[in-house]
Parts: C-alpha cells; sequence; structure tokens
C-alpha cells in the first residue's frame, strides 16, 4: 500500500507542472480571447440593440411625417376645393349680373320699339285720317264718270 501511494505521490507529483501549464493556460485563454470575445460580443449586441431601436425611431419619424404630409394634403385639397367654390359663386354672380343687365336692357329696348310702334302706328292713323277724304274723292270720280259714262 505504501507502494501505491508512493506512485500517486509521484503521479501528483509529476502532474504538478501539468496542473500549472493547464492553469497558466486557461488564465492566458481567459484574458487574451475570452475577455475579448465577451467585449466584442458585447459590443456588437449594443450595436445591433441601438441599430433596432434607431430603425424603430427612424419608422416612428417617417409615420410622423406621413402623416403630416397627409394633413397638409387634405388640408390643401380643402383650400382648393374653397377657393374652387367660391370661384364658381362668382362666377355665378358675375352671370346672373350680366342676364340680370341683358334682361333690362332688352326690356328698355322692347319698351322703346313699342313706343316706336305706337308713334308709327299713330302717324300711321293720321296719315290714313289726313288722305281719307282725298282718297274718297277719288273713289268718287273714279265711280261717277263710270256711271256718268254709263247714263250717256
Amino acid at each position: 500500500m505504501n507502494d501505491i501511494i508512493q506512485q500517486v505521490g509521484t503521479l501528483l507529483l509529476g502532474a504538478v507542472p501539468t496542473v500549472l501549464l493547464f492553469i497558466a493556460l486557461v488564465l492566458a485563454y481567459q484574458f487574451l480571447i475570452q475577455g475579448p470575445l465577451t467585449r466584442a460580443l458585447a459590443e456588437r449586441r449594443a450595436r445591433t440593440s441601438g441599430a433596432v431601436e434607431e430603425a424603430h425611431k427612424a419608422i416612428a419619424r417617417a409615420e410622423q411625417r406621413a402623416a403630416e404630409y397627409a394633413e397638409k394634403l387634405r388640408h390643401a385639397r380643402a383650400e382648393i376645393f374653397k377657393a374652387r367654390e367660391k370661384r364658381i359663386q362668382q362666377w355665378t354672380a358675375e352671370r346672373d349680373a350680366a342676364v340680370n343687365e341683358t334682361r333690362k336692357s332688352a326690356g328698355v329696348k322692347v319698351a322703346q320699339a313699342k313706343v316706336a310702334i305706337e308713334a308709327e302706328a299713330e302717324t300711321a292713323r293720321q296719315t290714313i285720317h289726313a288722305s281719307a277724304g282725298e282718297l274718297a274723292s277719288q273713289v268718287v270720280r273714279a265711280i261717277l264718270p263710270m256711271a256718268a259714262g254709263g247714263a250717256r
């Protein structure tokens, strides 16, 4: 048994440099590879998360701008519609005024024409009355010579 303990002691003593080398290797790995790798991964995760957050913010800004644009567009369309309605009302008022002016002008012309026709009719009546006696004389002369000619 003493031999076994001595062999285990020799093995353990022979394993000490390997254990020390293993511990040194683990520490070197920790400082040279694991630490920088962990920092790089953390930085990458932060950048990715930051990029995602920035993307979400950019999307929110774009949606806000789109909503503002839609509101401005809706407002501009309403303004155009109001201006169009105002222009149509103005044109309608101008047309109505022109129609009324034309009606008044036509009414005045009709009244003037009636007055002129009445004056011409009165002049024609006076002319007929004035020439009635002469026409009667001409008719009598035209008839009497026939009657006188037939009596001879």
